[in-house]
């Protein structure tokens, strides 16, 4: 072709390259897919990672982001780590089954109805890498591209979750004055269009539980919803996520659908597992149960994904969790652990405000997280830069008092919330005085 119209063999080459390299370009826009291209990371790793960073390069930062715990302070049971190891030692390295080894499926059953009366066989239970992929299983087995599914904010990761199924989210803002915790009232105006619920109790972020009354009240509100449904249209289900339940403190007592109201068991898929209630994040025993129908659908999504637990990590679970006076054991120190940080910086923030600072926190009850309040909007730095968003506050807080907390906007919430979320899995009691003396500090150097 271009030997015709009198360019030579070379020149022609270079053309043809040059086209070829501006097709690619005008393409670049056109290889992923839309749910991609707007897909963004979870905002807490984000800011985690930047703190990480500072601290590798020597700043020493009370970093409260990550939930998670720090092995150092918050091992695993000793013996649920020396069934880890023998199991390795005995070889379990192979495929487990797709939807759990039966071994760990029949304890998790006993567990169930053990620790919270719930009765559920093997076959209805799911284990998985943690709770994640459980939570993604689920979206996925119920929601077609453009359904809606309900969802409280401040929560977690329901806005990926959602956007990740190409889902439409509504997401309900929660107030103070229920905890952060979502009502039937901010429910309801949205219930016919849903097709599913995201719930969580006790919630991260903000460490609050369901009471009994409103859980119930949320329950019955979804069975009237599927009897107007019938037959005919899909049903409306609840994700269930008590991942913490084992966690609560003082008289808070965790509360579930299905023993509130049995007729729920119908609609309701759970997400539970050993990552925060044995400081096990990391070693990814999670479990789902629920309708059997459903159960079978996630485990053939999750088949395809191979979001399975490790085989020796299940053998061990296994295990353990027949080892019910070591659980007892571990527990009762482990929350006793847990609750001593979570007041004491309840009570530093108590302190603070009665010092007439613009702070506050919620009375702890449950999970690793404490929700604060820092409202420095307004306010002015000693070198005259104004505080003009809680971007800034956040800011403010890391550079001046080197502490880590996520702000609640990161979670869903509205941008202008005062909120956030301290977690204490990595908080040593010893560094809770200097936390709060070097936060006075830079709280007192504004005006």
């Amino acid at each position: 072709m271009f030997s015709a119209l009198g360019i030579s063999a070379h020149s022609g080459k270079l053309i043809k390259e040059k086209m070829d390299t501006t097709i690619i370009e005008e393409k670049k826009d056109l290889i992923i897919s839309e749910m991609a291209e707007n897909l963004v990371g979870s905002e807490i790793i984000k800011l985690a990672s930047e703190v990480k960073e500072r601290i590798r390069n020597g700043e020493n930062i009370f970093n409260l982001t990550i939930g998670d715990f720090d092995p150092s302070i918050f091992p695993i049971p000793e013996e649920f780590k020396n069934e880890i190891i023998a199991a390795y030692e005995s070889g379990q390295t192979n495929y487990p089954a797709a939807n759990g080894i039966k071994i760990l499926r029949r304890a998790v059953s006993r567990f169930l109805y053990t620790r919270g009366g719930l009765e559920y066989n093997e076959d209805q239970i799911l284990i998985s890498g943690g709770g994640r992929p459980l939570i993604y299983a689920t979206y996925q087995a119920i929601l077609d591209p453009g359904d809606s599914v309900i969802f409280p904010v401040p929560s977690w990761n329901n806005n990926h979750y959602a956007h990740l199924s190409r889902a439409k989210q509504i997401s309900i803002e929660t107030k103070l004055e229920n905890n952060f915790m979502p009502t039937t009232a901010e429910i309801e105006p949205y219930i016919n269009e849903a097709n599913l619920i995201a719930l969580c109790s006790p919630l991260n972020p903000t460490g609050t539980v369901f009471s009994k009354e409103v859980l119930r009240d949320i329950c019955e509100l979804i069975l009237e919803e599927n009897i107007k449904r019938g037959d005919d249209k899909k049903p409306l289900y609840l994700l269930y996520d008590q991942m913490y339940s084992l966690l609560t403190f003082g008289e808070t007592q965790h509360h579930d659908p299905v023993t509130l109201c049995p007729e729920m068991k119908d609609y309701t898929i759970f997400v539970d597992g050993m990552s925060k209630s044995f400081a096990a994040t990391g070693v990814r025993v999670g479990w789902g149960f629920g309708p059997q129908k459903m159960i079978d659908k996630m485990r053939a999504i999750l088949s395809h994904v191979g979001a399975w637990s490790p085989k020796a990590e299940q053998v061990a679970a296994a295990n353990y969790l027949k080892q019910e006076s070591n659980i007892a054991v571990f527990l009762t120190e482990f929350k006793s652990r847990i609750q001593r940080r979570l007041d004491a910086f309840y009570n530093g923030f108590q302190a603070l405000k009665t010092e007439g600072f613009n702070v506050d926190s919620i009375t702890p009850q449950a999970a690793i997280y404490l929700t604060v309040k820092i409202d420095l909007q307004g306010l002015t730095t000693i070198e005259g830069i104004k505080l003009e968003s809680t971007k800034d506050t956040t800011q403010y807080i890391l550079d001046e008092a080197k502490i880590a907390l996520v702000p609640f906007y990161a979670f869903g919430a509205d941008k202008n919330s005062r909120w956030y979320r301290l977690s204490v899995g990595t908080a040593s009691m010893d560094d809770i005085d200097s936390f709060f003396g070097d936060l006075r500090n830079a709280l007192s150097k504004l005006s």
